[in-house]
């Protein structure tokens, strides 16, 4: 019998506690198909113990350098899904946004960011986590091009969801 996330639909081994692909927990209530497979439905406002994969920062960035940007695009990736599932809060995936970053030429990533430190602040209400709401740090640096400062500090606050 299979499983599939419901937040992004991969498919999930048996016994996995997070989606392989999205990273959103898959410790929820599970339903049956017609066609045998289960489905995890996901409900991130009752989940008190999430957590997520601890990343180490100096790395990532050091991996965003020497791949010339492309762990960075992955980094974005995660980034954004990671805090989808922490703050509970429906938005774009991390996929949607980087397109919509490419597609405006950087417009929607000076948003992005923005909306990065509210949801953040929220999941660390949520979770009782010591999150500030950084929201406007993130926009100032965003629009001076320091996006990688960006990704260090939510990254930064994302591990706390990991402790």
């Amino acid at each position: 019998m299979s499983k599939f996330c419901a937040n992004c639909g991969q498919e999930v081994p048996e016994g996995t506690n997070y989606c392989t692909k999205c990273g959103a927990s898959l410790n929820t209530e599970q339903t049956n198909t017609n066609n045998g497979s289960t489905v995890i439905i996901n409900n991130y406002n009752n989940n008190s113990n999430l957590k997520l994969p601890n990343r180490n920062i100096a790395l990532a960035v050091i991996f965003s350098i020497l791949t010339c940007g492309i762990y960075g695009i992955y980094w974005f990736i995660c980034l954004t899904d990671e805090a989808n599932a922490v703050s509970g809060e429906t938005g774009p995936s991390g996929g949607v946004s980087f397109l919509l970053t490419l597609i405006t030429c950087g417009i929607y990533g000076i948003y992005w960011a923005y909306k990065m430190g509210q949801k953040l602040h929220t999941a660390g209400e949520k979770h009782n986590k010591p999150i500030g709401d950084n929201s406007i740090l993130y926009l100032i640096l965003s629009i001076f091009g320091l996006g990688i400062v960006n990704y260090c500090l939510m990254q930064n606050d994302l591990n706390r969801f990991s402790e």
